[in-house]
């Protein structure tokens, strides 16, 4: 990415996550009725909570914190992939935009890690 970053919406790991969320939202709204509270709600919030909590790290201005938050966004992709899987089993989706999704989990996190990475070699 050329420039600076001015803000966490300049990050294309942000912007990647975001849209994770909304084919997570696609996802769950395929899921059976019985669903809506239970598995279709834990999928939302864990992908959610991928943008939200690097957001939120980069907002604390401190690389600790953020480097913190950076893991809890990874944690939340990993659980996120987890879920993926059981809709998989499940037959909840169409296996094919779950496996894109599956796909762009990977990419995020190769991409939480690195920075991260680079966050502790700056530290």
């Amino acid at each position: 990415m050329s420039g600076e970053i001015k803000s966490f919406r300049d990050l294309v790991v942000w912007q990647k996550s975001m849209d994770l969320v909304e084919l997570v939202y696609t996802i769950a709204g395929e899921f059976p009725t019985e669903e809506r509270f239970a598995l279709s709600s834990q999928v939302r919030r864990a992908a959610v909570s991928v943008p939200s909590n690097i957001a939120k790290g980069y907002g604390r201005r401190s690389t600790a914190d953020y480097i913190r938050f950076l893991q809890i966004a990874l944690g939340s992709v990993y659980e996120l992939e987890t879920q993926l899987e059981l809709v998989v089993r499940l037959r909840f989706s169409n296996q094919d935009i779950v496996k894109d999704t599956l796909e762009l989990c990977v990419e995020i996190e190769k991409m939480l890690i690195a920075l991260s990475g680079k966050l502790r070699n700056q530290h």
